[in-house]
């Protein structure tokens, strides 16, 4: 197969996986992750920096775009995720990526209950 139908492909795929999070559909999700990864496989045992024409090019940057707002939205997700977590186990992360969370009292006579 050639390398721009390849190309096609993976951004079929990725505009799936776009789809897929915007529904929060998770099996598609996984469906288009490991093709993405089949694809990306084929594309680097078969084909180098020299087999990219003008075409390809253009494809190949269409790609790089697509899999970065999807992995943007992957973390926007994962982040509101994590908030509800932390909102529901009464923790917060302020500013904090490697720390661990700060227990936050529901009020302070609960504060002063906990002290004892």
């Amino acid at each position: 197969m050639a390398l721009s139908q390849k190309l096609r492909q993976m951004i079929a795929l990725l505009e799936g996986e776009r789809d897929a999070l915007a529904k929060l559909d998770l099996e598609r999700i996984l469906v288009c992750a490991e093709g993405k990864s089949a694809i990306g496989d084929q594309l680097s045992d078969d084909y180098g920096p020299d087999a990219i024409d003008d075409e390809c090019r253009g494809l190949l940057d269409a790609a790089q775009r697509m899999n970065a707002v999807n992995r943007k939205m992957r973390n926007l997700i994962a982040a509101n995720v994590q908030s509800r977590l932390d909102a529901l186990a009464g923790t917060t992360r302020i500013y904090a990526t490697h720390e661990a969370p700060v227990r936050m009292a529901t009020s302070p006579a609960r504060s002063a209950w906990h002290d004892i």
